[in-house]
């Protein structure tokens, strides 16, 4: 489901993800109507408009994070730097893109989202982290925390990052989902971060995915 203030982008994102063969688009909507059209179409992913006139994105977020069965939301923004992206992550978004990315890469963004991977525009979250130098815990403390982690989570962290999910990590470095899912939640505990999302953004700032210098290796193997 698509939701956006604007006819054109709702538009041009359906015509966009209709074209590929696994993708339903079941509903597309301004921000007004987007909680109730949840209700009653039951999307598995919803990309929202962060910045609506009617009700702006994070309202809605909020909205529909409370329902019994939450959809996954990923963030629309036109900026690089929106100021809203980081309270949308903290408020459950799994993730964010710009409306300009290429509509050949859509399709795949919407399916890394649908099994529960993490999304993120790396050209956003860079500027995201420029533009707000308070936001993130102190860097000594971060490099800390990173410190603690295995070369392993290390692995899995990056591998998050890149928005995979756990049966695609287990699949790549040849582990069971479950032993995944617990090196996940090892993460997130050392981290002492509550999603995927924000240990992806910390791996970007730290400069894990190639942006920086890797961090050396940790404690154990």
């Amino acid at each position: 489901m698509v939701v956006d203030d604007e006819a054109l982008v709702r538009s041009g994102f359906e015509l966009i993800l209709s074209a590929a063969d696994d993708i339903e688009v079941v509903a597309t909507t301004a921000g007004a109507e987007a909680v109730d059209t949840v209700r009653r179409k039951s999307p598995d992913v919803v990309l929202l408009d962060i910045r609506m006139p009617d009700v702006d994105g994070l309202t809605v977020l909020r909205r529909l994070r409370v329902l019994p069965q939450p959809p996954v939301v990923a963030m629309l923004t036109t900026f690089d730097a929106d100021e809203y992206i980081l309270s949308a992550l903290r408020s459950g978004a799994a993730g964010f893109l710009l409306k300009d990315t290429e509509p050949d890469q859509l399709a795949q963004l919407v399916r890394t989202l649908a099994v529960g991977g993490v999304v993120m525009s790396p050209k956003a979250s860079r500027a995201v982290w420029q533009s707000h130098p308070g936001v993130a815990t102190a860097d000594a403390i971060e490099a800390r925390r990173l410190g603690m982690l295995t070369e392993r989570e290390c692995e899995v962290l990056v591998l998050i990052a890149e928005g995979l999910s756990n049966a695609d990590i287990g699949t790549r470095i040849h582990l069971s989902a479950g032993t995944v899912k617990d090196h996940v939640s090892a993460i997130l505990t050392k981290l002492r971060v509550s999603s995927r999302v924000q240990a992806a953004l910390l791996a970007q700032r730290a400069g894990l995915l190639g942006d920086g210098p890797r961090r050396s290796s940790g404690s154990g193997q």
